[in-house]
């Protein structure tokens, strides 16, 4: 599964699953049961909707032609949760 598209809010979320599976990708959003969580989690960066690794050029085309891909693909490379700088751990 790869993160094409990290949401600012719920509606944000469906919004960008609706068209990828509008073009027959299947998509998820992953994180919409902590959103109960904010005193526990960060604010931000916690709804992703994500695509499995075939899908990944054809859901960019999709967010892209949707007006969504820009916000999305940017942040979902920068990831906090990821691990990927040594500064941000999960807890």
């Amino acid at each position: 599964m790869q993160v094409v598209y990290r949401a600012h809010n719920l509606i944000d979320a469906h919004l960008a699953r609706h068209v990828l599976e509008d073009a027959e990708i299947p998509a998820f959003v992953f994180g919409e049961n902590l959103l109960g969580a904010a005193g526990e989690l960060p604010l931000f960066g916690v709804l992703r909707v994500c695509v499995p690794d075939p899908y990944l050029a054809q859901a960019g085309a999709a967010l892209a032609e949707a007006g969504l891909a820009g916000d999305g693909l940017r942040e979902a490379a920068a990831d906090p949760i990821s691990g990927d700088e040594p500064g941000l751990q999960p807890a």
